[in-house]
């Protein structure tokens, strides 16, 4: 794996100012939204790990329709070099954010740039100012737009493409971003386990221990709504005490939910109880991103027709597990590491049926030593490191 300083001498030989024209634009309008959303196309063309996303989803991304923006104030800047779209950036303020945490953070997000040192940092000056205007004290990044959806900067794993809903970047990025003071504030883990790995002899003596007081089920469809709202309980009080945590609200949960209906499958979700009480769930989709790469973003005219064959019929090799929580009364006990096993345990299973060969558990905090320790158990391997920077203002 390339790590984050493979470009040092790209970045040497590009540290000055070009003696172009760079000016930071912000949008507001259908036209520079659409630059806005297409400028990752010109900067990943030669690079083969990087996934086109669906043009509909980044447009509803940041639509003020998405229920992000009922809490969080926003703002978007394209960069443009003699003309011609060089680089992006968003700032954000997260109102439930400094409602919890009262420590003046304000965010920025869904950098893309030229590797030039000028236009990461004009982007980089232009949010900064924006949240200061804001009264924030520290910006923080990249989150795009939450820390509930997409966020950190890939600094390790280039040479394998994305999963579904995880970033990509150009190995420069890391370097360009910490030139403009920024240091590293948390690391984000994404580890791959195989299909079909035997329990090992821990696993094996939790489950034995607790199995009489443990049951487990796939999610019903046919009662969408409840078990939704279950699911929406245990994750909101399993992650209540997680570094950076902001609660999801109900319409957040719902409109993930509702974009994803279709994708999950019923046996990929698993539910467990500890004596008839939700008290664990874990949520498995298939990676998306093995089945769109060719479409270049468009789901028309054929889009539709090529993602729902291949969803159905192909079916991916891979998947995602994007949610997963325990209750936090449990955590830290020979319970909730039985809770833990056991919904990985059953979806791995599950998995296996359906044919999927690699399951991608993201992401997971570098000092939550209990989840990976269960999940290295698997036979897990980090195979992505992605880094949240911070910077005082």
């Amino acid at each position: 794996m390339k790590d984050a300083n493979s470009n040092n001498s790209a970045q040497k030989n590009n540290s000055k100012p070009s003696d172009s024209i760079l000016q930071i634009v912000k949008v507001k309008d259908r036209k520079t939204r659409n630059t806005f959303i297409r400028l990752p196309w010109s900067l990943y063309k030669d690079d083969p790990m990087w996934i086109p996303p669906l043009l509909l989803e980044r447009r509803m991304h940041i639509s003020p329709k998405n229920p992000y923006f009922e809490h969080a104030t926003c703002c978007f800047w394209i960069a443009f070099r003699d003309g011609n779209p060089v680089g992006r950036i968003s700032a954000q303020i997260d109102h439930l954010h400094l409602e919890r945490h009262r420590d003046g953070t304000g965010f920025w997000g869904m950098l893309e740039a030229e590797d030039n040192i000028e236009t990461f940092r004009e982007l980089l000056n232009t949010a900064e100012s924006w949240l200061c205007s804001k009264g924030m004290k520290q910006a923080r990044g990249p989150l795009n737009l939450s820390v509930n959806q997409e966020c950190g900067l890939l600094i390790n794993g280039y040479d394998t493409p994305p999963s579904v809903m995880m970033g990509h970047s150009r190995p420069y990025y890391a370097g360009r971003i910490e030139q403009c003071g920024y240091n590293k504030e948390k690391d984000l883990l994404a580890y791959m386990i195989s299909g079909d790995v035997e329990p090992s002899t821990t696993r094996k003596m939790v489950i034995r221990k607790t199995k009489n007081r443990i049951q487990t089920r796939t999610l019903r469809k046919s009662h969408f709504d409840e078990d939704l709202e279950i699911v929406f309980s245990i994750f909101n009080d399993a992650w209540a005490q997680n570094w950076g945590f902001v609660p999801f609200t109900q319409k957040e949960f719902e409109h993930v939910a509702k974009d994803l209906k279709l994708l999950i499958n019923e046996q990929f979700v698993r539910i467990a109880y500890v004596d008839d009480i939700p008290a664990a769930f874990i949520v498995l989709l298939p990676n998306l991103n093995e089945v769109i790469k060719d479409l270049n973003g468009a789901l028309l005219p054929f889009g539709w027709l090529k993602l729902l064959w291949r969803l159905k019929v192909k079916h991916p090799q891979t998947g995602r597990v994007m949610l997963m929580g325990v209750l936090s009364r449990y955590q830290e006990s020979l319970l909730g590491a039985a809770l833990a096993y056991r919904v990985i345990g059953d979806m791995q299973k599950a998995v296996v049926k359906r044919g999927l060969k690699e399951i991608e558990l993201s992401w997971i905090l570098e000092d939550n030593a209990g989840a990976r320790a269960i999940i290295e158990d698997f036979g897990g391997r980090v195979y992505k490191t992605y880094r949240i920077y911070n910077r005082e203002l």
